[in-house]
């Protein structure tokens, strides 16, 4: 199955360059936008460009899914233009990143990241020979998702120290430019498999309680992947660390995810996509509140681990919930619903460490805390719906 002609493979090669791509933008801002201010005037920044995020995202999802079901060939246009458009942003970005005009820049580069993806998502099933393999695929993007971020930090450290934040961005524009060209390359769906509509019954079995419920666990972990990220960020910048400490947090969290990626499938041999989510939310609750006793850097690098892999195995256990209990004609309008929501949490989740100055030990029992009620809520949930539905097969009942 070489690159060049297995139809995951060709998506793989897409996803990975674009995540390149985000990774280099994600540096240039954290080394232009936050750490070259200071933590009062990096607040008031930070809160802004989380108020752009907020209210788009309640019209992309709506506008997009429409486009990713219904339109042939659609997915695989969606992919190329908006790796094209984020090009040239990041070609405007490069000399605007003192600016304003950065924050529509960021804005946009950001809606267009979370459009490809959802997109992705999308595209996964047409690329695999049955539904049996598609969480393995998932699992297998996930990982190279983390591969790529890594290997993407290395020029970007190096262009970073010695070029600085604009040529980041501008190595992430040539990133995104190959990203569009590799994506003339993507498999097209089979003619007419994207008009399909929505029927009532596949819209309410879209709410079943099981996918929920699943979908309010993995908002929880999504809000506290943000709390964290924004929680870790002014501690360090209030306690005067090198910005290369929040990079050693980054990777923590990274190599977290990439395990949480690589047992998921494991795991889910072995027992439900449930107790993989319950799993995730008790990860966190004890490791935060171990890393609340460690306190300081360490305690963070710890967190921040924990919360990778919890994070990462969960969303993998929630895309099969959503697989196995809603309707696989319309993927794309489930993928950009959930994750408009899933977005939404995370934002919620890192406005608080921005809008209110918390210690560091706090926050990480409060993560503990918030994590502690998810799981309690999930699992009353759980039990309930059970005990309402005891026709379920054991697989689902576990």
């Amino acid at each position: 199955m070489g690159l060049s002609r297995s139809p995951f493979s060709r998506l793989a090669v897409v996803h990975i360059l674009a995540v390149a791509g985000d990774t280099l933008v994600t540096m240039a801002l954290a080394g232009s936008l936050f750490f070259s201010i200071s933590p009062q005037a990096a607040r008031g920044r930070v809160a802004l460009y989380l108020l752009l995020t907020v209210a788009p995202f309640a019209v992309v999802a709506p506008l997009l899914s429409p486009v990713i079901d219904r339109s042939r060939g659609g997915r695989r246009a969606l992919v190329i233009a908006g790796a094209a458009t984020r090009a040239v942003v990041c070609l405007s970005m490069a000399g605007h990143l003192d600016g304003l005009m950065l924050f529509p820049e960021a804005f946009a580069v950001l809606v267009l990241s979370k459009a490809h993806m959802v997109t992705k998502s999308a595209l996964v099933p047409n690329t695999v020979a049955t539904e049996g393999e598609l969480v393995a695929a998932n699992a297998r993007l996930a990982v190279l998702s983390v591969l790529a971020g890594f290997a993407a930090s290395v020029p970007g450290i190096i262009v970073l120290k010695t070029l600085g934040a604009p040529w980041v961005v501008r190595l992430a524009a040539l990133t995104f430019a190959a990203t569009a060209i590799a994506g003339f390359r993507l498999t097209r769906p089979p003619r007419g498999a994207d008009r399909i509509a929505m029927p009532a019954a596949a819209e309410a079995e879209l709410h079943a309680a099981s996918v929920r419920m699943a979908a309010t666990a993995m908002g929880v972990l999504r809000a506290v992947v943000g709390f964290l990220t924004f929680l870790v960020a002014f501690s360090l910048r209030n306690d005067d660390a090198p910005a290369w400490w929040f990079g050693v947090v980054l990777a923590t969290s990274m190599v977290g995810s990439f395990l949480g990626a690589a047992v998921a499938p494991k795991l889910r041999e072995r027992t439900a996509e449930e107790r993989i989510l319950q799993g995730s939310l008790a990860m966190v609750v004890a490791v935060g509140l171990l890393s609340a006793w460690i306190g300081g850097r360490a305690g963070f690098a710890v967190l921040a681990f924990a919360v990778g892999l919890a994070a990462g195995a969960a969303k993998l256990a929630f895309d099969s919930i959503v697989q196995r209990d809603a309707p696989d004609a319309v993927r794309g309008r489930t993928f950009a619903r959930f994750e408009t929501r899933f977005q939404l949490a995370w934002v919620a989740g890192a406005a608080l460490p921005v809008a209110v100055a918390i210690p560091g030990g706090m926050g990480m029992g409060l993560l503990a805390l918030l994590a502690a009620v998810a799981l309690s809520s999930y699992m009353a949930g759980l039990r309930a719906f059970h005990h309402r539905h005891p026709e379920l097969p054991p697989a689902r009942r576990r």
